[in-house]
This record gives structure tokens, C-alpha cells and sequence, in this order.
């Protein structure tokens, strides 16, 4: 009888081992959840969600609020600039439809592909002027503000600008500053700013120091000025705020971006400035067991985790356990499959040839997807597939999928991750979650113009990098080859989820390329396992490398198959079930990005605010 008894101690210590060490449900989080009856915001530093706090206060909605918080993060440098990028998908209570603000910035005049190969690249740079696409935030903020929000510019950006006369720095941006000084120093607006300490033995501020960055200062300054005189000459709320869209796209303020871009070598000019537009789009969307998840159309990854989430719905995943070799194995070839039609056939639906979406997103396919799948053994050699016949149509590029398949293979690195490899594959931007009581909801997923960054002119503006996640050489996508006005396949990538016709998730991500691997098994964690969203947000995941890396050099984009990521608490015997399956481990006690993400409690009329545990996210609510 006692040995019995010991086998079920043992037993039981083991199973509470193993579901503490997943934070998986209901071993507690080790951040409390967020409530809130009126609103929520939710952002990547404290003082960004204070900004959407205070707006809320006044009276602001989400959308207001979520302008705020973008305001803030742009001028925290946390990890984006004014200069960056902006994607959101906004829920419109009083429509009942989810809409997608597509600011991202387009290719500059003279941004071709022999352009970059004549200058011996295989990819756009990395950092620098000739790193920019055309600024796509200030833009986007406007557009947002002005056709769904109810304040003002001044309204919003009056404590953004205090901030940037000065504020107490953290001190993760500042040692960023410091640990950049290098590239820092190359471009000088961003050495003035960056590092008021030139030639002392840390030249970038310090934590808790009062960071200025004057011109910034100025440059929004200009922007409500306009806003206020267009006021003045009987504009509307909107109006005036386009007012203020135009002078930094078409006024003094785009005379010195380009000036200064240009004077450090960089290819924007006016007429990329002025010709530019924010687009308002619809949304991409599948159904998972009857919940619609909503993503950013094919010029982000946002379809990976709809095409996931089609392939994994064959499977009941539920009863594969949380996070045992069987589930990980899965999401993992669902993954790899999805990810792979990405790097060949994602990219700008602008310009041709146009990409086959319809086939990609349909049930039919990721059947057939499915069907594929070695339920076995990882296959390092999952390839595109040919989502064209489920649109009724031949596919037109088999010859380039034969060229791909050898080229890809070829450049297959075997090795495990490395440090290098890391910080591009999971390096970060932030992500912005707001949602009121009268039923907006807004997700936004940031970025660009991240430290070290190349401040163009005396705007006070860095600058965005996204141009490396174009590609030179149509063999390995068609439809993302590097082309003046055009947009680039970005990884950013914020989420809506609709249940019964009403709000149920709103989530985002930092993280590179991992970010919608972590984000489908946040919403698995929720919808097939019952965890709250804190619980998700902090739960243990996995990341696969088993594709092209869409930011960082030659040699840290090679797809590295089998490779995995798995949390350092993994369980001994999941860890060797996996190794048997092909699997190449790596740990860490941190296998995602800082989640942020709010669930709409209708049972109780309340929402749940979910901020990770790691990073310096922060959410408010009330």
C-alpha cells in the first residue's frame, strides 16, 4: 500500500512540476490579470499606457487612447520612431465591422533591385538612409484619430511633446542608445540626440536621466499648429487634423526630412512624401471553431496564423495535451507549411502579380495541407504549396517553386540559432491594446525607425529600416521584389478575434518573425485550453526557425529546419520525444515576445487585460 501511495505522490508532485514550470492553468500568473468595467490600455512601457490612461480620463475613446499610447511608445523610442511604421485593425462598434489602417511606408524613388545588387547586397541594408521606406506613423495617427477617434491633435500629442522636452529615460533605452553608439555616430542628428555625453565614458544618457529631443519637440509642435489654425479658418475636427497630415507630408516639415535624409545618403524624396497614402482596408479573416480571427492583409505575415489555424482545426489538438511532443510537433509542421507560402507568395496586393489568397485562406487547402503533414518526423523540407487550383486557376510560377525548392535547400543551415541569428529573429517593436465601454477596440502592432537609428534632419524623426524585409531576387518570392511606391512583406502583426458577433480577443505581439507563432498558441492557450489571458500571455510556447528570416543579413535569414525553441522548463520526456521526431533544442526561460492583450468578458460586462510577465509592458484599466 505505501508503495502505491509514493508512486502517486511522485506522480502528483510531477504533473504540478510540470504544469507550474508552463504556467499552464490554474497555477496562478506571476502578474495579476487586468480588470476593467469603462476601458483598457495596455502598451509597452508604463509611461505609454499612462499616456492612454489620461486620455481615457478626459473622456477619450479607444481610439484616442490608442493614438496616445503610439504617441508616447514613437517618442520613448520604444523600439520604434515616428519615423516607423504603423499596422492596426480597429473594431467600429457602431458599424459592427473590423477595419485594418495600413500605414506602412513604400520603396523610395530609385529603391530597385539593381540598385542594391550594383551595390553588392543581396538584401537592402539593415540600418541607415538607404534602410527607409517613406514614414508611415505620423500619418497613420492622423487617419486614425481623424475618421475614428473624437479629440484633437493637441488634445493628444500636448503631453507627447512635454515628453520630448524631457522625460526621465529607462533605462532599456538608454543602454540601447549606449550599446549603438557605434552606428550612432555615423549619422550626425542621431549623435546629437542619442549621446549628449560625446567623448565621456558612457556617452548616451542614463536610467532616470531627462532625455530632450527638442527638435522632435518642434516638429509636433508644427503639426498641432497647423491643426489649430485650420481650426481658426472654420475647418472641422477632421479637417484640421488633415492639416496637420499635410504638413509633415507636404510642408516645411517634409522639406527638412528629405533634406536631411538625403544630405547622409538616403533616397526619399518630396514626391515620396506627397504621393504616399494611408490605406483603410478589409481585413483578411478565417473561422476557427466558429470564432473570426482577423488579420492585416498579405503584406504582413498576418495570413500565417489564419493558414495555421486552418491546417491545425483538422487536428483535436485539445486532446493532444498542452504542449506535449504531439501538439508541439503539430503546430510546428502547421507552421512550417504556412510560413513557408509566406516567403513566396506574400507581398504588396498593390502591385502585380497578384498575390493567391483566396486559395491560401481556404478550408480546402489546408485540408489538402493537412493530408501533407508527417505526423511522425519533422520534414526539413516542407515547401510552398500550390494554393492556386483552390482559386480554379493554374499556377503560374511552378518553374520559380522548382528554382525555390533547390535554392532553399541549398541555403539550409543546420546549425542551432546563435546569438546573431536571435536578435533579428526575435528582436522587437512594441504593440498597442485598447477597448472602451461603448465597444471600440483597437490593436496595433508598431515599428521602424528602432535604435541605433538615423534621425533625418532637425525633424527629430529616425528613420525606418523596413526596407531588408523586401527581397532582390524574384526566385525566392515574386511577389515581394523591391520596387519604387511598393510596400515591403512586414512581420508586424496585430489581431482581432469575433465571437457571436461581438469583440472576444484583442492581441499583439513583439517579436520579429516569431510573432504569429506566439500569437496562435496565445489564442489556442485560450480557446482549446480555457486559460485567461493572463495565464496565455505568460504560458510557455515554442518558436520554429524553419523559415527565411525577414530582417537581418545573408546569412541570418537561412531557414534552419528543425530547429526549435522550447521553454527551460520543459518536461525531460517531452524534450526527448522530440529529439527522436528530428528536432534541434535550444531553452530559454522566455519563448515569446511580450504579449498584450484584452478579453471581453460579456458574462460579467467587464474587461480582462493580459500584459506580460517579462520586458516592460504595462497595462492600466478601469
Amino acid at each position: 500500500m505505501k508503495k502505491y501511495f509514493f508512486l502517486f505522490v511522485v506522480v502528483s508532485f510531477t504533473i504540478t512540476v510540470y504544469s507550474q514550470s508552463f504556467n499552464a492553468r490554474p497555477g496562478g500568473t506571476q502578474k495579476p490579470p487586468l480588470h476593467g468595467k469603462n476601458w483598457m490600455a495596455i502598451t509597452g512601457k508604463p509611461l505609454a499606457a499612462t499616456a492612454g490612461a489620461m486620455v481615457f480620463s478626459k473622456g477619450g475613446n479607444a481610439v484616442d487612447a490608442s493614438c496616445a499610447m503610439l504617441a508616447a511608445t514613437c517618442t520613448m523610442w520604444d523600439v520604434l520612431s515616428w519615423g516607423g511604421e504603423t499596422q492596426a485593425l480597429i473594431y467600429n462598434p457602431k458599424t459592427g465591422k473590423v477595419i485594418a489602417i495600413n500605414g506602412l511606408g513604400v520603396a523610395p524613388t530609385g529603391a530597385t533591385a539593381d540598385f542594391f545588387i550594383s551595390k553588392g547586397m543581396k538584401y537592402p541594408p539593415q540600418y541607415g538612409p538607404l534602410a527607409a521606406t517613406t514614414p508611415g506613423t505620423p500619418g497613420a495617427l492622423c487617419t486614425m484619430l481623424a475618421e475614428y477617434g473624437t479629440m484633437s491633435l493637441k488634445e493628444i500629442l500636448t503631453p507627447i511633446i512635454q515628453m520630448a522636452e524631457g522625460y526621465a529615460i529607462d533605462a532599456q533605452t538608454a543602454n540601447a542608445m549606449e550599446r549603438g553608439k557605434d552606428l550612432i555616430k555615423q549619422w550626425p542628428y542621431s549623435k546629437s540626440v542619442f549621446l549628449p555625453h560625446l567623448g565621456e565614458k558612457r556617452e548616451a544618457p542614463e536610467g532616470g536621466e531627462i532625455f530632450k529631443q527638442l527638435d522632435l519637440a518642434e516638429t509636433l509642435r508644427k503639426m498641432v499648429d497647423s491643426e489649430q489654425q485650420a481650426l481658426k479658418k472654420g475647418k472641422n475636427r477632421k479637417e484640421a487634423i488633415y492639416a496637420a497630415y499635410d504638413r509633415f507630408y507636404k510642408g516645411d516639415i517634409a522639406k527638412e526630412f528629405v533634406r536631411g535624409a538625403q544630405e547622409q545618403g538616403g533616397l526619399i524624396t518630396l514626391e515620396d512624401l506627397a504621393n504616399w497614402k494611408v490605406k483603410i482596408e478589409e481585413p483578411l479573416s478565417v473561422t476557427y471553431k466558429g470564432i473570426e480571427v482577423y488579420k492585416m492583409q498579405q503584406w504582413t505575415q498576418g495570413p500565417v496564423l489564419l493558414q495555421a489555424l486552418n491546417i491545425v482545426e483538422n487536428f483535436d489538438l485539445k486532446g493532444m495535451g498542452y504542449n506535449s511532443a504531439r501538439y508541439i510537433h503539430t503546430l510546428y509542421q502547421a507552421m512550417n507549411m504556412s510560413f513557408a507560402d509566406r516567403d513566396f507568395y506574400y507581398g504588396d496586393p498593390a502591385f502585380a502579380p497578384e498575390e493567391p489568397m483566396k486559395g491560401l485562406l481556404s478550408k480546402e487547402y489546408a485540408k489538402e495541407r493537412a493530408k501533407g503533414m508527417n505526423l511522425e518526423k519533422n520534414d526539413p523540407k516542407v515547401l510552398p504549396g500550390d494554393p492556386y487550383p483552390f482559386e480554379g486557376k493554374k499556377n503560374p510560377y511552378l518553374d520559380l517553386l522548382s528554382e525555390w525548392n533547390l535554392a532553399s535547400l541549398d541555403k539550409f543551415s543546420l546549425s542551432k540559432p546563435d546569438e546573431s541569428y536571435l536578435s533579428g529573429f526575435l528582436g522587437g517593436t512594441t504593440s498597442v491594446e485598447a477597448a472602451d465601454k461603448e465597444g471600440w477596440v483597437v490593436s496595433i502592432t508598431p515599428s521602424g525607425g528602432w535604435l541605433p537609428a538615423c534621425i533625418a534632419g532637425k525633424t527629430g524623426v529616425g528613420m525606418s529600416q523596413r526596407m531588408q524585409s523586401f527581397v532582390l531576387d524574384k526566385k525566392l518570392d515574386p511577389f515581394n521584389v523591391v520596387e519604387p511606391g511598393k510596400r515591403p512583406r512586414v512581420t508586424l502583426t496585430p489581431s482581432i478575434a469575433m465571437k457571436d458577433n461581438k469583440p472576444f480577443l484583442s492581441f499583439a505581439v513583439q517579436g520579429g518573425d516569431s510573432q504569429d507563432q506566439n500569437l496562435l498558441q496565445f489564442f489556442l492557450n485560450i480557446v482549446e485550453f480555457g486559460m485567461t489571458v493572463q495565464e496565455s500571455v505568460e504560458a510557455a510556447n515554442f518558436n520554429t526557425y524553419q523559415m527565411y528570416a525577414s530582417l537581418g543579413d545573408e546569412n541570418e535569414r537561412k531557414p534552419k529546419p528543425g530547429a526549435m525553441l522550447l521553454h527551460s522548463g520543459t518536461p525531460a520526456w517531452v524534450h526527448k520525444e522530440l529529439v527522436q521526431m528530428g528536432y534541434k533544442i535550444s531553452f530559454d526561460d522566455r519563448t515569446s515576445g511580450p504579449i498584450n492583450a484584452i478579453y471581453f468578458d460579456w458574462k460579467h460586462g467587464s474587461l480582462w487585460g493580459g500584459s506580460s510577465n517579462h520586458g516592460e509592458d504595462y497595462g492600466i484599466g478601469w
